[in-house]
């Protein structure tokens, strides 16, 4: 995996109480691939992670949201949590800075209770998702197509239901991520 994204640029998009570990070894595989990371949140200088029941560590807000466009990304990854998504929803903000990744065809990588944000950005009509357990009916409401599997890839959006997944989860996103860059390159070279 070592190079295979560099020149990559992915946001990841948190709110207070993102599930720690669905933040840091997404992040560290993507960097240890190549790409450049920024830690994204609508929250001013430190966001606040979740370990299991209980506030995780403090992490330095690298890009605010309101500074960020997603123009300036090439891919987005997506933490899980309870709480993260749930706050993530009520900002408008952020629920158009997804949007727009998904307008401009770039990937989209979410895990556990990340696809929350999904519906709302109206991603998931039509498409095949897996999540944390819980989020099944509204997915289903919402028009997707829940399966139970450890990764499930549909077009540019890569989910999985929770921390025990990150190894397929990461696999599988770089992998989209690196596909993504292949097709805009060769894009770019036919122009």
């Amino acid at each position: 995996m070592e190079n295979q994204l560099t020149g990559l640029k992915v946001a990841i998009l948190v709110a207070n109480g993102f599930e720690q570990v669905e933040m840091l070894e997404p992040r560290k595989a993507l960097q240890e691939a190549g790409a450049k990371v920024e830690l994204v949140s609508p929250e001013r200088h430190t966001v606040k992670g979740w370990e299991h029941t209980e506030w995780g560590g403090t992490f330095p807000v690298e890009v605010s949201l309101e500074n960020a466009q997603a123009d300036d990304y090439d891919a987005l990854m997506l933490p899980g949590g309870v709480m993260n998504p749930d706050r993530l929803r009520l900002k408008p903000e952020a629920i158009e800075f997804i949007k727009e990744f998904l307008k401009a065809d770039k990937p989209i990588a979410a895990i556990c209770h990340a696809p929350w944000t999904l519906i709302d950005a109206g991603a998931v009509k039509g498409r095949k998702i897996t999540s944390w357990p819980s989020l099944k009916t509204d997915l289903t409401n919402a028009g997707a197509k829940w399966v139970d599997k450890e990764v499930v890839r549909d077009g540019q959006v890569v989910t999985s239901r929770k921390p025990d997944d990150l190894p397929a989860f990461n696999k599988t996103m770089i992998e989209v991520f690196a596909e993504s860059r292949q097709r805009a390159k060769k894009g770019s070279a036919g122009s």
